[in-house]
């Protein structure tokens, strides 16, 4: 079993898969600032920006669902701001009574509330759909041609590279524990609570001293091969003028959006 499930590239036939990695990095950052700037309450707005994810779904050939099961995990981080509910001031929609206390949630709380949940939900959407039809060395190779700091990019770099052999390390880990803990059948393996702590303190331990030392021999290996704190690759391709067309209508529409948000909402 390796940790081939973290990579979240699906390797399809579609627009969204032929469309240049710079540009989809920078329309779906544009997206998202788009949608960080968009007043609250604009729900016009929202629905435009939905259904620009929509499309963007459509055409990465992505599956709606496999889209919409991934951007659900933004909405657990988001119900922290389920306090703007309470301490925002305006007139009062329900008192929501906890203990000897009792909460007052006010009508312009829920709006931002619900105005944050759909914010994170859309942002989400669109780095799930460029995450889905982008490779991520491509992604890496879009944000050193955008210029992104160069520290930046080679820790991100090489923190996707070696996840892989540290997840591999861990389920190494797990085999052998499981191997030495065989117990009679019908009975559960290993004993209490005391030394399963025990056990799980010794492997973290373990995986942090081979993790350490791995990373010793590869930085040397690096250094013996003439790595000077640069990842140097080839020179990106040229754009297509489909890459500049959709790009560049693309970044209007959303660029109209947003002051459609702020001018009328």
């Amino acid at each position: 079993m390796h940790a081939h499930w973290i990579d979240q590239y699906r390797p399809k036939i579609s627009l969204m898969h032929r469309l240049d990695p710079r540009v989809k990095l920078l329309l779906t950052i544009t997206y998202i600032l788009v949608a960080s700037l968009t007043p609250v309450g604009a729900w016009p707005a929202y629905g435009l920006l939905f259904a620009f994810a929509l499309a963007a779904t459509l055409a990465s050939n992505l599956g709606i669902g496999l889209v919409q099961r991934r951007a659900l995990v933004a909405l657990p981080f988001a119900l922290a701001a389920i306090t703007v509910v309470f301490n925002t001031d305006g007139p009062v929609a329900f008192d929501l009574p906890v203990g000897p206390w009792r909460w007052q949630a006010t009508e312009p709380g829920l709006i931002k509330f619900a105005s944050i949940m759909l914010k994170s939900w859309l942002s989400v959407q669109m780095a799930v759909v460029l995450a889905g039809s982008t490779p991520f060395p491509d992604l890496m190779t879009a944000m050193r041609a955008l210029h992104f700091p160069g520290v930046l990019v080679s820790i991100v770099t090489f923190m996707w590279r070696y996840v892989f052999v540290l997840v591999d390390e861990a389920m190494r880990l797990t085999r052998a524990r499981d191997a030495r803990s065989a117990t009679l059948p019908g009975s559960k393996g290993g004993g209490g609570l005391a030394w399963r702590a025990k056990v799980a303190g010794g492997m973290a331990g373990n995986l942090f001293l081979r993790s350490y030392e791995r990373s010793e021999r590869i930085y040397q290996a690096m250094m013996a091969r003439g790595y000077r704190g640069e990842l140097r690759t080839l020179s990106p391709p040229h754009l297509h003028p489909r890459d500049w067309v959709l790009g560049l209508g693309t970044t209007t529409f959303l660029v109209g959006v947003l002051i459609g948000g702020i001018l009328w909402w």
